[in-house]
C-alpha cells in the first residue's frame, strides 16, 4: 500500500481547464495545489492526465440480501476501477430496501470493511413510509428514490401523483431531494412476453410514457417548490421540457446514462439481455438530442445506473422475461469518452458531468474537486489509450457488459482514494480506503431547494 505526499502532472483538471500542477497530500487530504514539481513522489508519464476522482450518484451495489447480483465488495472494485471515488447507492434491490433507519443500520453494517471507494446511501420514498421521511433523513441518506411506475421489485412500491406531491412537499420541508424514476404505467404495458426484437421492447416502454411523467413531476415540484432530479432521461426529446422548468425556476435537474450517449436501439442484437434496462436505449436521433443536452448544460450529469442482476436472471431471450439493468459502472467513463472524442468534444466538457454534477446531486459539498481540504480522491487516466472491454476480465460479481468485445478509448491507470493508492490495472484493488458517507439532516446542513 503506498501512500503519496505528491503527485505531479503536466495535465491536472483544475477549474475546468488542464494545468501543469502538483497536488499536496497530507493525511489523505489534499493540503495545497501549487506548481508543477519533477521531484514529486508520484510524476505522471507523458500522455497520462490527472483528474478528481469521479462521482457516480446511481449505483445498485444490491446488498445485503441479493448480494449474488452485486455486493460493496465487488462494485466498490469496479468503481476504483473506473476512476469513480465515491458512489451513492440505490435503496433497492437490496432486501431490506432502504426505507426505513432500521434498514439503513443493515446497508452500513453489510458494508463494514468492504469499501474500496467512499459509499453514500439514497432512502427511498414508497407509500408505507410517506409522512415519516424525517427519520430517515435524519439516519444520514442523501436524499430520496421513487419510482412513478412499478420499480420490479414488490417491497419497493410507486408513487401516484398525488402520493408525488406529498413527497415533494416533505422533502421540501426537510430541504432534501428527491430523485424519480420517470415513466407513466399508463403507457406501460403488462408484464410478460415480448420477443427477442429489441424494437417491440423499445416500442413497449414508449418516449410518451416517460414525457408525461417527466411534465408530472415538473408539475408537482413547481407547485411545493420541492427540489427535484429525474434519474436517466433516455428520451432526448423530453428535454426541451426540462429546459423550458429550468428557465422558470422550478427546481429541477436531470441525468443521463453512458448507454444512452452510446448505443442505439438499432444496433441491439435480437435477445441481447444485457442491452435491456428501463427505459430502454432508444434511436440515433434521442441519443443526438441527448449530446445537446449535455453540452448546452440541460443534462446536470452523467452517471452509470449501474443495475446489475444473475446471469439466469438475464438469460432470457425475450425482452419481456429478462431483467432489466445494464451493468455500467466499470464501463461508462471510457464508452461516453470514446463517443465524445468521435463528435469532437473535448475531455474537460465531460469532466463536470461525471464529478460535480453528481456530486451536486447528492449534496456532496466540494466532492469531484481537486483543491485544498477536499478528500484526496484522484486518478491518472490516459485519454488516448485503447482498450477493448472483455466482460470476463470486469470486476462486477456477474460479468455482463453491452460494451463486451468493444474498444474504448481511456484507461484508468490509477486510482487514490484519501490519498491511498486504490486501484490499478494488473493489481486490481491494493486498498480497501473507502468510507461511508453520512449526510447531516438537510435542515442542520443548511441544504435549501437551490443547493
Amino acid at each position: 500500500m503506498t501512500t503519496p505526499s505528491s503527485v505531479s502532472a503536466a495535465r491536472v483538471y483544475l477549474d475546468g481547464a488542464f494545468v501543469p500542477a502538483t497536488v499536496r497530500i497530507v493525511d489523505g487530504v489534499i493540503a495545497a495545489v501549487d506548481a508543477f514539481d519533477p521531484g514529486a513522489d508520484t510524476v505522471l508519464p507523458a500522455g497520462q492526465v490527472l483528474l478528481p476522482g469521479l462521482v457516480d450518484s446511481h449505483v445498485h451495489l444490491n446488498e445485503p440480501g441479493r448480494t449474488e447480483w452485486e455486493g460493496f465488495a465487488t462494485g466498490t472494485a469496479a468503481a476504483a476501477a473506473a476512476g469513480v471515488t465515491t458512489v451513492l447507492d440505490m435503496p433497492l434491490n437490496s432486501i431490506p430496501v432502504t426505507t426505513t433507519p432500521g434498514a439503513l443500520a443493515a446497508k452500513r453494517a453489510a458494508a463494514a470493511g468492504q469499501l474500496a471507494v467512499d459509499v453514500g446511501f439514497w432512502g427511498g420514498a414508497v407509500p408505507e413510509n410517506l409522512g415519516a421521511l424525517a427519520a430517515l433523513d435524519a439516519a444520514g441518506v442523501v436524499g430520496f428514490k421513487c419510482f412513478l411506475s412499478p420499480s420490479g421489485i414488490d417491497e419497493f412500491g410507486h408513487l401516484d401523483a398525488e402520493q408525488l406531491e406529498a413527497a415533494l412537499a416533505e422533502i421540501a420541508a426537510l430541504g432534501s431531494i428527491l430523485i424519480v424514476h420517470a415513466e407513466d404505467p399508463a403507457h406501460l404495458p403488462a408484464d410478460g412476453a415480448l420477443g427477442t426484437d429489441y424494437t417491440v421492447f423499445e416500442a413497449s416502454r414508449p418516449a410518451a410514457g416517460e414525457r408525461a411523467a417527466i411534465r408530472t413531476v415538473i408539475d408537482a415540484s413547481r407547485r411545493t417548490r420541492g427540489r427535484a432530479h429525474i434519474v436517466h432521461v433516455s428520451d432526448g426529446g423530453a428535454l426541451a421540457d426540462v429546459r423550458a422548468a429550468k428557465a422558470e425556476g422550478v427546481p429541477l435537474t436531470v441525468e443521463t446514462c453512458p448507454h444512452y450517449l452510446t448505443l442505439t436501439a438499432d444496433e441491439v442484437p435480437a435477445g441481447a439481455a444485457e442491452f435491456k434496462c428501463c427505459p430502454p436505449i432508444r434511436d440515433a436521433a434521442s441519443r443526438d438530442l441527448l449530446w445537446e443536452g449535455v453540452l448546452d448544460g440541460t443534462v446536470d450529469a452523467i452517471v452509470s445506473d449501474h443495475s446489475p442482476a444473475t446471469s439466469d436472471l438475464k438469460a432470457s431471450p425475450d425482452f419481456g422475461l429478462a431483467w432489466g439493468g445494464i451493468s455500467g459502472l466499470q464501463t461508462g467513463f471510457s464508452a461516453v469518452w470514446t463517443e465524445a472524442r468521435r463528435r469532437g468534444i473535448p475531455l474537460e466538457r465531460l469532466i463536470p458531468l461525471f464529478t460535480t454534477g453528481p456530486a451536486r446531486i447528492g449534496g456532496l459539498g466540494g466532492a469531484g474537486r481537486i483543491q485544498a481540504g477536499e478528500p484526496a480522491h484522484l486518478v491518472a487516466f490516459d485519454p488516448d489509450a485503447a482498450h477493448t472491454v472483455r466482460a470476463v476480465e470486469l470486476e462486477y460479481r456477474n460479468k455482463i457488459s453491452p460494451w463486451d468485445g468493444r474498444s474504448l478509448d481511456g484507461v484508468v491507470a490509477s486510482t487514490w482514494v484519501h490519498g491511498t493508492l486504490a486501484y490499478r490495472p494488473g493489481e486490481g484493488v491494493i486498498a480497501r480506503a473507502g468510507r461511508e458517507i453520512l449526510a447531516e439532516p438537510a435542515a442542520l446542513a443548511g441544504w435549501g431547494n437551490d443547493r
